[in-house]
């Protein structure tokens, strides 16, 4: 039986599993929508821009295990599309997205809502191909699925034009897909592991760094083995945060730019580091020379070969999938200790006591005030009130980082924002499309009245499916980390960075079908959360909760410095 190419695409999605898409519609990828239509397995979420279509299934990948789905047009669909590709790339989140394009006749003529696809997405994407025949689709899609979630994961694009959407052929699909360019290593060396174990046993100062390779590789319970077998201190990075529980002692917080102060100084000081899933970006380990001044002995476990000495010189490479390659870390150590080796105990003790002083300076307290509204006692009350258990969706800026920094993640997959691209709009289609994934669950939106504003008119779209997301908007009438800052490095010469035409959230709220709260006391916030999560719980609701506007994050490290060299509140300037 021969069938169109857009009932092959239908089919491909029912093959994979593939039971929610994000999308749009368009010219160019009507006879795909009508395929759609024609089904009953897949359900389509219709956003009101597609940025959001690709934020959503982002965030329905990141809070799952798997493969996000977004369909968008030709044109200006592919070119709304690219900051959530790019989100999504920078960020290593599987992903298949499907484009539109004009029929292959009018490829390259310019024709009503052409651009080139694959030209404008080929910096920000794993792979993507362009189908220029019906034969082709079914094994193309298959082999978009398998790039995507194979190796280190990222999106891949699928550019259909209109005629082959159209045209048709016999369907079989690939039960197997193999390419000779594409085999990613996935066991680590045994030969590296033996040298890793080597230094982990002499270790006397060690450290564990673990980033969010191990969330994507599904690694959180054998990381959180290894830990508590050598007892040694961890830290997680933004996106590795949920890896190892933040309940625990050993875990010393999230390292960086706006980590803590014991983090930081753990990961210059110690003289093993043991660097799992993670990439020594430049928020994390600041300046690479002042990082490489006290001398330590690294080991990096990652599926991406071209990571790995990438910033930072390593002493012990193992190229390899973090789960499988802790697995067998975790054999050794096993083995070690059943014949009689053992780690550094007294050197541990030391190190350990070295890291509680550290800790004694309390580099997250802060100023409390019965007057105004501090954000961090905001997101500390919403961790109380969720029970720590609530999947939590951050915008960009200061509000990002009191998330990360005052809601303790204990599981994996419970924290998702955009880490390496930054992009500012992603928190409410993320929450979005962790909820379509996970019916049922508290999904929290912490935004900015900046960031919110970026893709709000997806307030429509949760009207539509009924989405109860909880949205905590730290209205601080400033794009706050510009203003920080401006403040910091610019004289305090606040150049566009203050919000002068704010709208009426709660009126705006209420105007799309939802429930708006405005909160402008200390004493008020725990009630209208308890509000929101209680007597509304089946709701959405904007929660409009005026804040400090001068509240600074800390601790902070300026661009260019290193690790130690943080400003741990407005007395270090």
């Amino acid at each position: 039986m021969e069938l169109t190419g857009a009932d092959i695409v239908v089919r491909c999605l029912h093959e994979e599993g593939v039971e929610h898409i994000f999308g749009y519609p368009g010219g160019a990828v009507l006879y795909i929508y009508d395929s759609i239509f024609n089904q009953d397995r897949i359900q389509h979420v219709l956003v009101r821009h597609e940025q959001a279509a690709i934020h959503a299934a982002d965030a329905y990948s990141r809070s799952t295990q798997k493969v996000g789905v977004a369909l968008v047009t030709s044109g200006p669909g592919v070119t709304n599309a690219v900051t959530g590709i790019a989100t999504a790339y920078m960020d290593s989140v599987p992903m298949v997205i499907i484009t539109g394009q004009v029929p292959t006749h009018a490829i390259g003529e310019d024709a009503f809502q052409e651009c080139d696809t694959v030209g404008i997405t080929r910096p920000c994407v794993k792979h993507n191909f362009l189908v220029k025949d019906v034969k082709d689709l079914a094994v193309t899609i298959r082999k978009a699925f398998h790039i995507a979630n194979t190796g280190r994961p990222g999106p891949v694009l699928v550019d259909i034009p209109k005629d082959v959407s159209r045209n048709k052929c016999r369907f079989e699909y690939p039960k197997t897909v193999s390419m000779r360019s594409y085999n990613p290593v996935t066991r680590g060396h045994q030969g590296q592991l033996k040298k890793a174990l080597n230094l982990i046993l002499g270790a006397e100062r060690p450290m564990i760094y673990a980033g969010g390779g191990v969330i994507l590789a599904n690694a959180a319970p054998e990381l959180n083995r290894f830990v508590d077998l050598l007892g040694f201190p961890v830290t997680n990075t933004l996106m590795g945060l949920g890896g190892y529980r933040a309940s625990d002692a050993k875990f010393v917080g999230m390292p960086g730019m706006h980590g803590t102060y014991e983090a930081n100084m753990a990961m210059q000081h110690c003289d093993v580091l043991i660097a799992i899933g993670a990439r020594f970006d430049d928020r994390v380990i600041g300046n690479p020379k002042h990082f490489a001044q006290n001398p330590h002995r690294i080991i990096h476990v990652d599926i991406d070969p071209s990571s790995i000495s990438k910033r930072v010189k390593v002493d012990v490479p193992i190229v390899g999938d973090v789960r499988e390659t802790l697995q067998d870390l975790l054999a050794f150590v096993e083995e070690a200790f059943a014949a009689g080796q053992k780690t550094n105990a007294g050197a541990l003790q030391a190190w350990w006591q070295q890291i509680g002083e550290w800790r004694r300076r309390e580099c997250l307290k802060y100023r409390t005030s019965d007057t105004v509204i501090k954000p961090q006692a905001v997101v500390q009350k919403l961790w109380e009130i969720t029970g720590g258990d609530a999947i939590v969706t951050s915008d960009v800026g200061q509000h990002q980082m009191w998330a990360a920094q005052y809601y303790p993640f204990d599981k994996p997959r419970r924290w998702l924002n955009s880490g390496g691209l930054g992009t500012m709009g992603v928190g409410l289609p993320f929450a979005m499309g962790a909820l379509v994934a996970n019916p049922g669950a508290q999904v929290v939106c912490i935004t900015g009245e900046g960031s919110i504003q970026m893709c709000i008119q997806e307030l429509s779209t949760c009207r539509q499916y009924r989405l109860p997301v909880k949205i905590v908007n730290l209205n601080n009438r400033y794009l706050g980390m510009v203003r920080q800052w401006q403040q910091i490095e610019y004289g305090s010469r606040y150049s566009e960075s203050y919000m002068d035409a704010l709208p009426d959230f709660v009126a705006l709220a209420e105007a799309y079908g939802h429930v708006g709260i405005r909160v402008d006391k200390p004493a008020d916030v725990e009630p209208a959360l308890r509000d929101a999560f209680g007597r509304h719980r089946d709701r959405l609701v904007f929660l409009d909760i005026i804040t400090d506007a001068t509240e600074n994050v800390w601790p902070m490290v300026q661009g260019g410095k290193g690790l130690t060299e943080m400003l741990l509140g407005s007395e270090s300037l």
